[in-house]
């Protein structure tokens, strides 16, 4: 099968506010890409070279069939994200790019995966559902902003939540019912593998510290 090339080039900006969790129906491998078929409620509105956010990854359309669409995933995203472990039949985070003339709901968000994180434990409490996710703890990226800080801003599968009991290399988000139902959360467990993509301002202000300091 071959597909369309793309413009590999856009610059787009996400919110972190998902709009659907849309079903996997097709995977197929071509060399060391992935390409996902995904339906979902609004494929119509969408057009080839379209940036979408998937699990919080931008990926760019590049098929339409139907009611369902065709993105295509790289060797470097499939390493740095959860989209390779992936199955037919599993959720997938949607979030279409900004309109830079509405409102910024959730916090800034590139739609550039940094790396992965586990689910170690999900406790409801409340009509609500704490989690708690642990990631690799490097040093050198932390220092880079690569990192969470309490009550600041971290993207998890796509979705803009707020940070609590942060720790080097640990973190816990609170989910409301909404957010549970309307997200591939509902599917998260413990051992599960999320993706992460921390706060974009804080990579800046960490560069911005380290050059002042030279």
């Amino acid at each position: 099968m071959r597909y369309l090339q793309t413009n590999l080039n856009n610059r787009v900006m996400f919110s972190g506010i998902v709009e659907e969790a849309a079903v996997i129906t097709g995977l197929e491998r071509e060399d060391g890409n992935l390409h996902l078929k995904i339906r979902c409620s609004f494929t119509d509105e969408l057009k080839i070279d379209q940036s979408v956010a998937h699990n919080g990854v931008c990926l760019t359309v590049v098929k339409l069939e139907g009611d369902e669409y065709t993105v295509t995933a790289i060797q470097e995203t499939l390493d740095k994200s959860n989209l390779g472990i992936l199955q037919p039949g599993d959720k997938v985070n949607l979030e279409r790019s900004m309109r830079m003339n509405g409102r910024l709901d959730g916090h800034i968000v590139q739609g550039h995966v940094d790396q992965t994180a586990t689910c170690t434990s999900v406790d409801e409490t409340d009509g609500s559902w704490r989690y708690r996710f642990e990631y690799p703890f490097h040093a050198k990226k932390a220092i880079e902003g690569y990192m969470t800080v309490e009550k600041g801003s971290v993207t998890v599968n796509g979705v803009s939540l707020t940070v609590c009991k942060s720790a080097d290399n640990s973190f816990e988000v609170s989910i409301i019912p909404y957010t549970y139902e309307h997200t591939n959360f509902h599917q998260i467990k413990a051992g599960s593998v999320v993706n992460l993509e921390f706060d974009i301002i804080g990579k800046y202000l960490s560069r911005m510290m380290h050059f002042s300091q030279l």
